[in-house]
């Protein structure tokens, strides 16, 4: 009898890990999550990719594949975010989606199916990053509530699009 080959060792020990990804092989939503807020925060601080990196460590490269999901973002790299980008970690982890939370790697198996993340979602777009910076900028409280108060007017009156 000889030595067991690489196959036999590793269907002995169960399925090779996927390290958090989709069966399809696609970023985990909650990384691609965690990623966007990572996003979000920097671009609310009109931080550039680069600047981040410096800040932890990185290259722009790698602050990109965070943002995208793409890489995993462990624990004392988050820890390290959280103080750089000035928040709580609890922060990266807000408005996740049931959906979203569910594709937690704890949760999936090989039957489970992709989650993808909400294309409508309006916190993703640049528009509404750069409004909201902008917005923020804005010195005058009384001139940044009365534009508040005027966005929150035309939204309610505007009409719904017709099909």
């Amino acid at each position: 009898m000889g030595l067991p080959n690489e196959k036999d060792v590793q269907d002995a020990a169960g399925p090779r890990s996927s390290r958090g990804r989709m069966p399809s092989g696609k970023p985990n939503p909650v990384d691609v999550h965690v990623g966007g807020r990572v996003r979000l925060r920097r671009t609310l601080l009109g931080m550039s990719q680069e600047k981040l990196g410096e800040a932890i460590g990185l290259t722009f490269q790698q602050v990109q594949k965070y943002e995208r999901g793409a890489n995993r973002i462990g624990a004392s790299r988050l820890w390290d975010l959280s103080r750089v980008l000035e928040c709580p970690i609890s922060f990266f982890f807000e408005e996740m989606d049931d959906s979203t939370a569910s594709a937690s790697p704890r949760n999936l198996n090989v039957e489970s199916a992709d989650v993808e993340p909400p294309e409508s979602d309006p916190m993703a777009k640049r528009e509404t990053l750069e409004l909201v910076r902008a917005y923020y900028r804005i010195k005058d409280y009384h001139v940044r509530r009365r534009i508040y108060e005027l966005a929150k007017s035309l939204s309610s009156t505007e009409e719904p699009a017709q099909d």
